[in-house]
């Protein structure tokens, strides 16, 4: 946990980086600057449902890009001057996007926490403090109203 004077406390994570900005721009040393997030708690957002024809697209995709990587390096003439044929791209391609889809339906058939929904989590803290080593809380001080007598 960062130890210091803490010369900024903020609601929203963005003005607290506003914030260091500001004071790294005049000049206050970046790497002794710490946001600290208290009262945290856990979000979890929901995006959609969870199904096997989900599960397929989405290794089919990823599949997909593998087998059109693979077909770049590795496909192709030995001959420096030639291209992939494209047939050979194509076959790639659906050679991987096939391999993705088996391999993702396999995995979410045996995944033992199963859940029948796709979320996103994010750590989110109720209020923000910007801290800094308490030998250096003046040169932030300084920064600080440096800035706000240039913005008036």
């Amino acid at each position: 946990m960062p130890k210091g004077e803490v010369v900024g406390k903020f609601t929203e994570y963005a003005e607290a980086v506003a914030f260091v900005e500001v004071i790294i721009n005049h000049g206050f040393p970046a790497g002794s600057v710490a946001i600290v997030g208290k009262d945290l708690r856990t979000v979890e957002r929901v995006r959609g449902k969870m199904s096997y024809g989900r599960v397929a697209v989405s290794g089919a995709v990823t599949g997909s890009w593998l087998g059109l990587i693979v077909s770049f390096f590795f496909g192709g003439s030995t001959d420096a001057t030639s291209t992939p044929a494209l047939g050979s791209t194509f076959s790639s391609v659906l050679i991987g996007a096939g391999i993705g889809m088996l391999f993702n339906i396999l995995r979410f058939t045996l995944a033992r926490n199963k859940r029948g929904f796709i979320s996103q989590s994010a750590v989110i803290a109720s209020k923000y403090e910007v801290q800094v080593p308490s030998s250096l809380a003046d040169q932030a001080a300084k920064a600080i109203s440096d800035h706000e007598s240039h913005e008036h």
